[in-house]
């Protein structure tokens, strides 16, 4: 089915609905965003930039924590190895 079909068909069913119903519709709509936005705005959220943000700095802490088990696997190597005199 395509999209002009379905855009005719819903055109029809918004057409035969009557302009009481379609009001009280668009009240409950705007009501109930209201309220979205007022619970949202409750929540404790960050911005796309400040998740971004965030993991960047998780990424990079760990690249630092591999270096850093590198760096002390390395170690406990060098220093379970017999030293030569």
């Amino acid at each position: 089915m395509d999209a002009k079909k379905i855009e005719d068909i819903a055109k029809q069913i918004n057409d035969s609905i009557p302009a009481g119903v379609k009001d009280l519709a668009g009240n409950m709509e705007n009501r109930i965003k209201q309220i979205l936005q007022q619970q949202l705005a409750k929540l404790d959220v960050v911005t796309h930039e400040e998740l971004d943000v965030q993991q960047q700095l998780l990424l990079r802490l760990r690249q630092r924590v591999e270096q850093l088990e590198q760096q002390v696997q390395q170690l406990q190597q060098d220093q379970d190895k017999p030293e030569q005199l």
